[in-house]
């Protein structure tokens, strides 16, 4: 069944922990491909080159093509990664990468010490990212006239529909989300309201954030 809707962070967030005298500094980001979450822990590595560990999991993709990994990066078997990966699952996040570094302060925190440690400041960086829903819809390109534009803006926000990328040319040109839960063609919406100068080509489907409201963004 395909994925209409989804969990993932908002922004790009760091959050940092202080647990017998080694530092812990979570990395948390949303992603849409593997490559966009490996440049990411990457990144990270090159930036804390000098730190004892930069462990990391992740979720990306949607539907089959969903894939999750997780690495220790040197800490013991399941310590780590693996702890991280599970606050991802538990907040049901999708297209999200956390990555976790840590400076060995000298004492050692031992396998559950490790797992609360990874997993409270992979947490405390996604509470900082903050989660948003994206939910799927199909984007549309429309042109209408200068003289009807503010009925049409009016009548599709009034259907639920989310107008965005306004243009003002020769005519007003701007794209519009349908949300998936809507059963309205835009086209057929013009036209038995009586707009038949109006223009309207499918672009194709995105998804679109929304806030805990249910209002888009």
């Amino acid at each position: 069944m395909a994925i209409m809707e989804y969990l993932t962070v908002k922004h790009e967030s760091q959050a940092e922990l202080l647990i017998k005298k080694s530092r812990f500094i979570a990395h948390v980001k949303s992603v849409e491909t593997i490559n966009e979450a490996e440049t990411f822990i990457s990144s990270i590595k090159r930036k804390y080159y000098d730190a004892t560990h930069n462990t990391y999991a992740f979720s990306v993709g949607l539907e089959v093509e969903e894939i999750q990994k997780s690495n220790d990066d040197g800490e013991p078997s399941g310590t780590a990664g693996k702890p991280i990966l599970e606050i991802i699952r538990m907040k049901n996040l999708k297209n999200t990468v956390v990555v976790v570094t840590r400076y060995f302060g000298g004492i050692l925190l031992g396998a559950g010490g490790l797992i609360r440690a990874y997993g409270e400041c992979a947490k405390q960086g996604i509470e900082k990212a903050g989660i948003i829903k994206k939910i799927k819809c199909d984007r549309y390109l429309m042109e209408v006239d200068y003289q009807i534009f503010n009925k049409i803006e009016k009548l599709f926000k009034e259907k639920g529909f989310v107008i965005k990328e306004k243009r003002y040319l020769e005519k007003v040109i701007f794209e519009i989300f349908k949300p998936y839960y809507l059963g309205l063609s835009p086209d057929v919406l013009v036209k038995d309201n009586g707009y038949l100068n109006v223009t309207v080509r499918w672009l194709g489907n995105d998804f679109a954030e929304i806030d805990n409201d249910n209002n888009f963004m």
